[in-house]
């Protein structure tokens, strides 16, 4: 891979991400704008083919870039791109204008990268195992129902509506809501066991049989907010490109493979990391299909919890001028889930 290689590489990539047609010879010296022949360019071209960097998708067709080529380029080729002040102020204006709660973040999060880059979007929450609950308040919703709303220590809310066999007091839930906090608050889901249970039903007391729903909505709560919530936006994107419709259905299947769509999401290292299918993966080992490109970045939320985001599409897409953009949401994400604020 002599220097006029590498540029002939570079070049068939810009231009193949346009578009996504073969590149000629002729086309090529017009963007290259090179002193040499087009029978020149043809041979270093020929040259990268036998390489497998290159591919002829028909007999008299131009060159596209293999994913070999793909993975040679982002390895080897890409210089680094920086945002620009005004994309970086559009992007935390735009944060700025998110909730806070981190599954409502991630979502919206999602949405807007895939407005901004026209890919598929995922985003995680973090995960951890040590999350706690650090209160629980109760709210009664209806005559015989309830709202549990708890705390995470990682800044989350969530909810759970509980039913009661009967109709509830404020009495009782003023009984009930620091009864709870006593014995489920800042526990790890580790912590828990049936004891606990018996002794918050022991000491409802005659109230057990009604106020019990209520504790057991909250440890359905104490279970989940260790749980990484994932939000996947814009698949609709991929219509635009020809050879993503074969996925489409795998796709949207994701959404019910949460452990598969977390290894795609949360790289396992903490630089930027650029997934493709049927081409090894620098450091990354993801099951992903032939002709989809992941690019993913990790960000850090408070407690060394981690979570990622990440643009799903054709191997195509314009890495250079998307890889800052996405490493800027995740540093957002992480000062955000981290309650520093996106500035």
């Amino acid at each position: 891979m002599d220097q006029r290689k590498q540029q002939v590489l570079q070049a068939i990539v810009a231009l193949y991400t346009n578009d996504g047609e073969p590149i000629g010879s002729q086309l090529l010296s017009e963007y290259m704008n090179l002193a040499v022949s087009t029978a020149t360019l043809r041979n270093e071209m020929a040259a990268l083919t036998k390489l497998g960097l290159l591919e002829q998708p028909h007999t008299s067709a131009g060159r596209i870039p293999s994913g070999a080529g793909y993975r040679y380029y982002i390895d080897h080729l890409m210089d680094s791109s920086s945002l620009m002040p005004a994309q970086a102020r559009r992007i935390e204006a735009e944060f700025e204008s998110f909730d806070y709660d981190p599954p409502k973040l991630v979502q919206q999060a999602a949405h807007a990268l895939a407005k901004y880059t026209g890919l598929m979007v995922a985003a995680t929450t973090p995960r951890s195992e040590d999350i706690r609950i650090v209160h629980f308040q109760i709210t009664q919703v209806g005559r015989s129902a309830a709202a549990v709303l708890a705390v995470t220590s990682a800044g989350g809310v969530l909810t759970r509506v509980a039913h009661t066999p009967g109709q509830l007091t404020e009495e009782q839930l003023r009984m009930a809501s620091p009864l709870i906090n006593r014995a489920l608050a800042f526990l790890t889901t580790a912590d828990l066991n049936p004891v606990i249970l018996k002794g918050l039903e022991l000491a409802f007391g005659e109230e057990a049989s009604l106020l019990m729903p209520l504790a057991k909505a909250a440890v359905t709560l104490l279970l989940e907010a260790g749980k990484a919530v994932t939000a996947v936006e814009g698949i609709q994107n991929l219509l635009r490109y020809p050879e993503t419709e074969g996925h489409l259905r795998e796709l949207l299947d994701l959404g019910s493979d949460p452990a598969r769509l977390a290894r795609w999401v949360v790289p396992t290292t903490d630089r930027l990391t650029v997934s493709m299918g049927g081409i090894q993966s620098i450091g990354e080992e993801i099951d992903l299909p032939d002709g989809l490109s992941v690019i993913s970045k990790g960000y850090l939320a408070g407690g060394g919890q981690r979570g990622g985001i990440a643009l799903i599409g054709p191997v195509r897409i314009p890495y250079r001028e998307l890889a800052p953009v996405l490493e800027y949401y995740a540093s957002l994400l992480g000062r955000a889930m981290s309650g520093v604020g996106s500035a």
